[in-house]
């Protein structure tokens, strides 16, 4: 399984702003379905969580928004699992636009995520077959 998964994504008319550009939280969103999507590729999807009793939620973003992206522009959401702490994890992204002479970085970004229990929406520690499930990439080997 991929320890950097790319989730790539055709932007809609939809996620336009008034400025005629992408939206800044249609990024956001980029982040969060790509983040799903990875976990899932690594056989963790929402109904695996569910079944262990836990979860995660976002407790930070942060987000350096680098250049305009518009309608009908295909991206890439690259993102990784950049550290594992005992109830956090901190994901990084790289969203670019390929062309022909390379990537033109749009945003980079990060999500601190905390792992809770469903019952009683409490923190708790990271299931070692959950963390075990991501290889971490360490800062030298990001993209």
């Amino acid at each position: 399984m991929p320890a950097i998964y790319e989730h790539p994504h055709v932007i809609r008319d939809d996620e336009i702003d008034p400025q005629g550009h992408v939206n800044n939280l249609e990024y956001l969103k980029w982040m969060q379905t790509a983040a799903l999507a990875h976990s899932a590729a690594q056989g963790w999807p929402g109904e695996r969580y569910r079944a262990i009793g836990g979860g995660w939620v976002a407790r930070r973003h942060v987000i350096d928004y680098l250049q305009p992206a518009f309608a009908g522009q295909s991206v890439v959401v690259r993102t990784w699992v950049s550290d594992f702490g005992k109830i956090t994890s901190l994901r990084k992204y790289k969203i670019v636009r390929p062309e022909d002479d390379g990537d033109v970085l749009l945003a980079v970004a990060e999500t601190q995520w905390a792992f809770i229990g469903l019952e009683r929406h409490v923190p708790r520690r990271i299931p070692p077959e959950v963390a075990s499930a991501f290889e971490v990439v360490p800062p030298e080997c990001e993209p």
